[in-house]
């Protein structure tokens, strides 16, 4: 059976409950057809907690947030044994990260000892304590959100950390228009709570089975050779980015890794089978590159100096690389 009707169900009821941001719920959805994990970026309130939550009640996941903190230990996500006194026998208790959707909130509030604890959960889809390996649920997609208002007491992600997101997605504020029907949504809501009757619980949209039939369907989705050579050729010029133009030249120390090749095939599948096609297009590879690039390119000492940005190169290179 084709899980891509019961998908497109789901993208409209994330977007009925939250109003005034489609791209977000596109790009969680991606990430979750391609296996992958998101981070967001952007103001606090614009309803990135609230997509996250909705989406797990909606795929029948289990759902954990996590408030990361400077005095966050790395046992607080991957559990710990436990003494157990009556038998003199140690027992491990899961951690936040056995969880099917896991949302890491303002992750970069912890040190970088809490973070790469994430690194093999992430990656290996595993965690290690002790001498032991746990492994983790097949359906696991991790969720992070970082303030790029406040930067006191933050850590900045390393390197290795944000080449584990498959996407890098920034969140604006959502338009007027939008913003009335979030208060009419919200008085609805609030009368809601009010009633004295048990409101039903929510029926999931999607079954687990779904998604992995879902992400078989991304996989199998017909990319043509000249597009496979324009997305190496794209992650190619953002490690020499002077081959298209010499204001482009010394830009970046160190461009993106074969996993941001990786990263670009599978959210342009997904954002094709997404959109009800059974190719891929090179418009798919343009509208996520953005996302999957941005946090994968060191920019140069003198491009910063020139205010040049991630986005700003990606756009050039863009423009730039020729379109099969």
């Amino acid at each position: 059976m084709n899980p891509l009707p019961q998908v497109q169900t789901l993208l409209a009821a994330l977007q009925a409950e939250v109003v005034g941001q489609p791209q977000l719920i596109e790009r969680l959805l991606i990430a979750l057809l391609a296996d992958g994990h998101v981070l967001l970026e952007g103001p606090p309130g614009i309803a990135k907690t609230r997509a996250a939550r909705l989406l797990a009640s909606m795929i029948a996941a289990d759902f954990h947030r996590i408030q990361f903190t400077p005095d966050l230990l790395p046992a607080d996500l991957t559990g710990s044994e436990i003494f157990r006194p009556q038998d003199g026998s140690f027992h491990f208790e899961h951690g936040p990260l056995f969880h099917h959707l896991l949302l890491a909130d303002e992750i970069n509030r912890a040190p970088a000892k809490v973070q790469s604890a994430l690194l093999e959960a992430m990656g290996e889809q595993q965690i290690t304590v002790g001498q032991t390996t746990f492994a983790l649920p097949r359906l696991f997609l991790v969720i992070a959100t970082q303030n790029p208002i406040e930067h006191e007491g933050t850590y900045p992600l390393p390197e290795a950390q944000l080449d584990r997101f498959l996407l890098h997605v920034r969140v604006d504020y959502p338009t007027p228009e939008s913003e009335r029907e979030i208060l009419r949504l919200a008085r609805a809501e609030a009368l809601g709570a009010l009633e004295t009757r048990p409101r039903p619980a929510r029926s999931p949209i999607l079954t687990q089975e779904q998604v992995f039939a879902a992400r078989r369907a991304v996989l199998e989705l017909h990319l043509s050779p000249d597009l496979e050579r324009y997305i190496v050729e794209l992650v190619a010029a953002t490690r020499s980015p002077e081959r298209y133009g010499v204001d482009l030249a010394q830009a970046v120390r160190f461009g993106a890794s074969p996993r941001g090749t990786l990263a670009l095939e599978r959210a342009a599948r997904a954002r094709a089978w997404l959109l009800g096609r059974d190719y891929v297009s090179p418009d798919d590879i343009q509208a996520v590159a953005p996302d999957v690039l941005r946090h994968r390119i060191l920019l140069g000492w003198d491009a910063q100096a020139n205010g040049m940005s991630t986005d700003a190169l990606v756009t050039a290179l863009l423009e730039r690389v020729p379109v099969p």
